[in-house]
């Protein structure tokens, strides 16, 4: 979600200016931001690399670069995660399961884990694809199988605990009813951790595929499950009742396959939510399950949330950039532009006015014209 950024909606009269544009290695992450630096991972050759470019320019700042490569058929070479920025360091999980912490200013390496060896994994089909979630003094990563956290200045191992299944999700930090916690979808359902000592506080069933896309809370506090494939989404309440001395119950609202989330994230705005359909934008009522609308055929892309205009900033699979609005009234795209070329799998991130995309071949960086 973006907010405090109003965008001018007519891209015939003011469309986005191009500010640069410069070739990527493979690696389906999107950008983390720290002032004027953007970080992204990729791969080039046989090393896993993670780079610094200059926000307003796109020039090199510096690169980090391990002698690893991960590769699979159906996403190519290259890293799947995204770079976690924290203060003045910089997380990132790579695509065999490499865990770093870097220094974000110069790319200096301030420690290293092999989080598959010393968790007994291979990464199953699609790599290690979650970022790492940071936490107070604690950084957390999704292992195929366990959830594990370290220490975030020094590396040293925290805790791990079995998280139930593959996931290709990212650890996400909630509160639910007063409490913080750590939430992680996988092949069995949820399961959620107390942030610092790992301690199950709940978990919850919903057997299917291994789980990509991240959780989602509505105004009330439930969360939103999303499945690939034909299973579709889920509102589960989770809640501590009087008495029970800690213990939790979840309980499911309704499902739905009226919005059927795969790879992409989903969002949720004024009691809707908006996503992928597969490959068709949809809209569900979070009261009932019940789809609003569906249309607009934009690949597997990817959306943004622009809550204080009511609008859906897409990037479609094939690199095109999109505006639609989040209403549940209907489908109604307001403009839509070229912006990369080839298949564009990866998130895109709005900084103020300057929105960055990038896929397996190229990154760019446009002006978006304010309103």
């Amino acid at each position: 979600m973006v907010r405090g950024v109003r965008i001018a909606t007519d891209w015939d009269a003011s469309p986005p200016e191009e500010l640069w544009r410069r070739p990527v290695g493979p690696g389906v992450g999107s950008f983390s931001v720290r002032g004027q630096q953007v970080f992204t991972q990729e791969q080039r050759g046989d090393q896993e690399t993670v780079s610094s470019y200059l926000l307003a320019t796109g020039e090199p700042v510096w690169r980090h670069a391990d002698p690893v490569r991960f590769w699979d058929s159906h996403a190519g070479a290259g890293p799947r995660g995204t770079p976690t920025v924290a203060g003045d360091r910089l997380y990132t999980l790579g695509g065999t399961g490499l865990l770093t912490a870097l220094d974000a200013r110069t790319g200096r390496r301030l420690w290293a884990r092999d989080v598959a060896a010393e968790h007994d994994v291979t990464s199953s089909g699609w790599g290690f694809a979650g970022s790492p979630l940071v936490v107070g003094q604690v950084v957390i990563v999704a292992a195929i199988g366990t959830l594990a956290a370290y220490d975030a200045a020094t590396g040293a191992a925290r805790w791990s605990v079995p998280d139930g299944g593959d996931s290709y999700s990212s650890p996400h930090l909630v509160t639910l009813d007063g409490v913080p916690q750590v939430l992680l979808l996988t092949s069995d359902g949820v399961t959620s951790v107390a942030p610092d000592d790992g301690k199950v506080l709940w978990t919850h069933d919903w057997a299917t595929s291994s789980r990509i896309v991240q959780p989602a809370l509505t105004a009330a506090g439930d969360i939103l499950v999303g499945a690939d494939g034909f299973v579709g989404l889920q509102r589960v309440s989770a809640t501590r009742p009087a008495g029970k001395d800690g213990g939790w119950n979840t309980e499911v609202r309704w499902t739905t396959t009226g919005l059927k989330p795969y790879f992409n994230d989903f969002v949720v705005h004024e009691g809707h939510a908006y996503g992928f359909d597969g490959s068709i934008l949809a809209s569900v009522d979070l009261e009932t399950g019940e789809r609003a609308w569906k249309g607009g055929r934009y690949g597997h892309g990817q959306l943004l949330l622009l809550a204080d205009q009511d609008l859906l900033l897409v990037l479609g699979e094939r690199g095109d950039l999109a505006l639609v609005d989040a209403t549940p009234a209907g489908f109604t795209e307001r403009a839509r532009v070229p912006a990369i070329e080839g298949k564009t799998w990866n998130h895109p991130v709005l900084v103020d006015d300057i929105l960055l995309v990038r896929n397996t071949e190229e990154m760019a960086a446009f002006r978006i014209p304010r309103r």
